[in-house]
């Protein structure tokens, strides 16, 4: 397992090539890999943004991040997982995060990959502080899939 907050720019996926040959290059159990790609977008809730900034708890956000792995592998049964996310200053197009997983079966990749994604959004302690041209504003943290899909049946 991997997990690693970043401070600049970087190529994720160079960074998931270096770990697959680093890590995992002759494990012949993989049978599926699963990756999610989070970039900055220039707009949300219906305004242009132009940057932000993304800040975290050091130490804390680690623990969460780890945490959000483990227990994937444990419920999904993955083999590994790998979470690098950026903080500091972004513009639009930066990568924000990259998520993989590596397991047997390929359900057992997609659906910890998207667990560990949404994890991350709703526990992970992250803030953004968006850019926006006309001035600036803190992001609310996301609802869990969950609570959005009760919701959205009431």
């Amino acid at each position: 397992m991997k997990i690693e907050i970043i401070d600049e720019k970087f190529d994720p996926w160079q960074s998931l090539v270096d770990y697959k040959r680093d890590e995992l290059q002759n494990n012949p159990k993989i049978g599926a890999s699963s990756v999610f790609l989070g970039t900055m977008r220039d707009f949300n809730e219906g305004d242009e943004v132009e940057s932000m900034e993304l800040e975290h708890y050091p130490g804390m956000t680690e623990k969460y991040l780890t945490d959000i792995v483990n227990n994937a592998i444990k419920k999904y049964k993955i083999i590994d997982g790998l979470v690098m996310h950026r903080v500091g200053h972004l513009n639009p197009t930066d990568p924000i995060v990259i998520v993989a997983t590596w397991s047997e079966h390929r359900d057992n990749a997609f659906n910890a990959t998207r667990a560990i994604m949404e994890s991350l959004k709703v526990e992970a302690p992250f803030w953004k502080k968006e850019d926006t041209g006309k001035g600036f504003r803190w992001v609310k943290p996301a609802a869990s899939q969950e609570t959005t899909e009760s919701t959205n049946e009431i």
